[in-house]
């Protein structure tokens, strides 16, 4: 399997599994905490997590799909960048747990500019 291959599902499985677990199949704890912070209902949060969740799932199937269209890249450095942050504004405190955002998204991102990378060196080849 090559670095690009690697890359490609590396980031996808991450967005399916934190669209998935964390917010469609049970609202973890964090999640809750999250929505709850925008200050809506508790109706409109579960709202938004589910549909959070949803584009998640979307949005790794299209990241596995279409890895080497350089917007969808670019899509996932500007989302994981945005979800960051998000978290450091919204919830700072999460930014120092085991398992945080910045362990998470940083090398997503160190992922994408690699394959980024790649890509080009491929097209100007």
């Amino acid at each position: 399997m090559s670095s690009d291959q690697i890359a490609r599902y590396i980031i996808g499985f991450s967005w399916l599994y934190h669209g998935i677990f964390p917010k469609l199949l049970q609202i973890a704890p964090l999640e809750k905490a999250m929505t709850a912070s925008l200050g809506f209902s508790d109706e409109t949060s579960y709202f938004i997590t589910k549909s959070a969740g949803v584009g998640e799932l979307i949005f790794g199937l299209i990241f596995i799909l279409f890895y080497k269209n350089r917007i969808v890249i670019l899509l996932n450095i500007t989302g994981l960048t945005g979800l960051l942050l998000f978290v450091a504004i919204l919830q700072p405190q999460l930014l120092i747990g085991a398992f945080n955002p910045v362990t998470t998204n940083i090398p997503l991102i160190g992922l994408s500019f690699i394959l980024l990378a790649s890509i080009q060196a491929r097209r100007q080849s």
